[in-house]
């Protein structure tokens, strides 16, 4: 949970994105709006590293997924207008990113390396390309930011957990600054052949969050990154606030390795918790940014925990997911980011791709663009592993 001291808000101040939807917050936000053609792996199209100031030789050191967190970083810290003066000492600045995978394609294109032509012939490169935290380094080292620059390696949770956990060290008072957020570039052969095997992703291709005929998810790649700073701070120096971020909670469901807990103990005991932190009461939360990944059991168990911990009070609900498809590690970023460009355009984007709502699901579910008064609002993620998060948002 958010332990402040002195009275130190969290607030958010800059965004960036690379998605299936689109790169850059005003493509990105219009993307929210757009139906795409069914595809059971959503892939960033036209994605050009130099453009983010990361050279070719600096590019071919790198896997995608660290590529993709420089360059929302690069958005991020621009869009705070942090990337040419900065009122912060850099080792007060720090880095928390998530991914649930790492360095997918350089480890199997370097394992095809090995059965190929043998141990000799290994790239001594590919430890630093395929480690979970050569994003954050990566982000470090383009910005000079020197405090604490951590990953989080929670599955699906990861982006989620990134961003609370960098906002307890804003609140904390050890940085004054942090980006935080997610990256995942995990489509290869290997992997998409194991999530297809276990009968995860959709035969369809289209994602349905919450639809009673969903029928698995799609998986994605994509990158998202927010700067997170101390309120008082922020506005002294005019910075454009985006939203404030007053709670968090992590908790586990101990139950099994992919499925969720039947009764949604785990999700419940996070919102719950996360309200406690924020200090709000669950009728005072107007929005819920789901986990929504559009599979049989996930849906089902999210439905279920928030009509337990809500009830009547239906909070509006919404998955970007049936746009974005499930970037793993990155989706909670993801979805902190749209939480964010929600309260900048004062409307909630649609659950795209969800025709029917299960009959089964007592919940207020976003279908289309939908006005909105910015109010209290959470962002949940539920990982393989058991690990849930939760981060409470308010208006700026």
């Amino acid at each position: 949970m958010i332990e402040a001291r002195d009275g130190r808000r969290v607030v958010i101040t800059g965004l960036g994105v690379v998605s299936p939807a689109g790169t850059g917050t005003e493509e990105f936000w219009a993307g929210l709006r757009r139906s795409p053609e069914p595809c059971v792996e959503r892939k960033v199209v036209g994605f050009d590293a130099a453009q983010w100031g990361i050279k070719h030789v600096q590019a071919r050191r790198m896997d995608p997924f660290a590529q993709y967190a420089v360059a929302a970083a690069v958005q991020a810290l621009a869009d705070a207008s942090l990337d040419t003066a900065s009122p912060y000492a850099e080792e007060r600045c720090g880095v928390v990113l998530g991914t649930g995978i790492g360095g997918a394609y350089a480890r199997e294109a370097q394992g095809e390396v090995l059965l190929r032509q043998g141990a000799a012939r290994v790239s001594p490169l590919l430890i630093p390309m395929v480690m979970p935290n050569a994003g954050a380094a990566a982000i470090s080292m383009r910005s000079s930011w020197r405090g604490p620059v951590e990953t989080v390696c929670t599955a699906c949770a990861a982006g989620t957990h990134a961003v609370a956990n960098g906002a307890k060290l804003v609140a904390s008072g050890r940085c004054d600054a942090v980006l935080v957020g997610g990256s995942e570039a995990s489509q290869n052969r290997m992997l998409s052949g194991g999530f297809t095997n276990m009968k995860a992703l959709s035969d369809s291709g289209i994602s349905r969050p919450f639809d009673v005929d969903r029928d698995g998810f799609c998986s994605a790649e994509a990158a998202g990154i927010l700067v997170l700073e101390e309120a008082s701070a922020a506005q002294a120096r005019g910075a454009h606030i985006y939203a404030e971020i007053a709670g968090c909670a992590s908790t586990a469901d101990a139950h099994h390795l992919t499925a969720p807990a039947p009764d949604g103990r785990g999700a419940t005991a996070c919102m719950r918790a996360a309200l406690a932190d924020a200090g709000l009461l669950p009728h005072e939360i107007t929005h819920i940014n789901a986990h929504g990944t559009s599979t049989q059991l996930n849906d089902s168990t999210e439905a279920a925990a928030v009509t337990e911990v809500f009830g009547p009070g239906r909070p509006a609900v919404t998955s970007i997911k049936g746009v974005t498809g499930h970037s793993l590690g990155a989706a909670g970023a993801m979805e902190a980011v749209a939480l964010a460009l929600s309260y900048h355009h004062r409307e909630l984007p649609p659950t795209t791709g969800t025709q029917n709502v299960d009959p089964a699901f007592d919940i207020d579910l976003v279908a289309e663009p939908r006005a909105w008064t910015p109010g209290p609002a959470l962002s949940n993620s539920f990982a393989f592993g058991g690990h849930n998060g939760t981060v409470v948002f308010l208006p700026a």
